[in-house]
């Protein structure tokens, strides 16, 4: 019989379960109570009880475990100091959407050698993870594929959905089990409604195709997350200013949905450059100030060295602590900032 199906697939790989990773690389009860805390903190942000400032900070991607932890270490010691005002938790992204190809982050190709061992990736997320919980440190990652969950989400306080997948199907219903508070970004041109309709979706009870535990093919029936908000990232043009803040949180407050508002300091409220987030982080500031206080928090794309370098296929050839996707800005800028802010608040 003429083969009909998989005509263009080269190769199925066996992918490790995530029981059995899980029982690899299992969750103490400290880091459990990190987790546990991390989240009840934020989604009381989200509700107003909680005044404190948000600010989710780290490198725009993961490749490098070393310098992810002593990135940790500081902000660990950073959020210590600021904790009576600001709730810092870190950024911990392992998969980068592709608009045509490249680089898809630490859990597609761990190595940067296009080998795509997909195994030691989630290994290497959920070890890194582990460790950083460990700390005390809350984390935060954006979720890209449906996957990923069952092998890494147990460790996240906040996670986000992508401009360029808050329209997906797949990503709300995936939100509507996810287990902690989910942000959702506006479309890149801007827009907002993908991003109201999806926190409206993710907010009810949803029946999709997903996977169990022990990565059988299953049907998934979830209770609905209560906990979606908005994050504002740019378009056509940026978007954290008052007027476009106020137009936001009229137009979640009209379908009655949570008026918090997150603001994305990078991307295209930025010009995708390192050096403006500090513009529209201490705007964000000034706006909270003066008296909107729904501002919730700001994201800061941030690693130990300023800029950006190409990822060459060589991770002996990269230069320490410096982003191999899109610019960071300083260590020394960020602390500059947290404490500037936690000074005014």
């Amino acid at each position: 019989m003429k083969q009909t199906y998989d005509v263009n697939v080269k190769e199925f790989k066996p992918l490790t379960s995530p029981s059995a990773i899980k029982d690899e690389l299992p969750i103490t009860d400290e880091v459990a109570q990190t987790v546990i805390d991390g989240r009840r903190d934020v989604e009381n942000i989200l509700l107003g009880k909680d005044k404190r400032l948000l600010v989710i900070a780290g490198p725009c991607s993961i490749h490098d475990s070393d310098a992810a932890l002593e990135y940790a270490e500081k902000l660990t010691a950073l959020r210590d100091e600021v904790k009576n005002k600001i709730n810092l938790v870190m950024r911990v992204y392992f998969e980068k959407p592709r608009t045509t190809i490249g680089w898809k982050g630490m859990i597609n190709d761990p190595n940067l050698d296009a080998s795509y061992n997909v195994d030691l990736g989630l290994r290497s997320a959920r070890s890194l993870l582990i460790q950083i919980n460990a700390m005390g440190l809350p984390t935060a990652t954006e979720i890209l594929d449906p996957i990923t969950p069952q092998y890494i989400a147990g460790l996240l306080t906040w996670v986000a959905i992508g401009a360029r997948t808050t329209e997906s199907q797949t990503h709300r219903e995936m939100a509507s089990g996810l287990s902690m508070p989910v942000g959702f970004k506006n479309s890149t041109d801007g827009s907002l409604s993908a991003a109201i309709n999806a926190m409206q979706a993710a907010g009810s009870p949803q029946h999709f195709l997903g996977i169990d535990p022990n990565g059988f093919a299953s049907v998934v029936n979830t209770k609905g997350n209560p906990f979606g908000h908005i994050v504002l990232r740019g378009g056509t043009s940026p978007n954290y200013d008052p007027v476009s803040v106020g137009k936001a949180q009229a137009g979640l407050r009209e379908k009655g949905l949570l008026d918090a508002v997150m603001i994305d300091c990078s991307h295209d409220n930025s010009g995708q450059k390192f050096k403006g987030q500090s513009f529209v982080f201490k705007s964000a500031v000034d706006q909270r100030l003066d008296g909107n206080d729904r501002i919730i928090g700001m994201m800061l794309e941030s690693n130990l060295f300023e800029g950006n370098q190409k990822c060459s296929g060589n991770a002996c050839s990269l230069k320490y602590g410096v982003s191999i996707t899109d610019e960071c800005i300083s260590w020394e800028s960020t602390i500059s900032l947290i404490r500037c802010a936690y000074g005014k608040l």
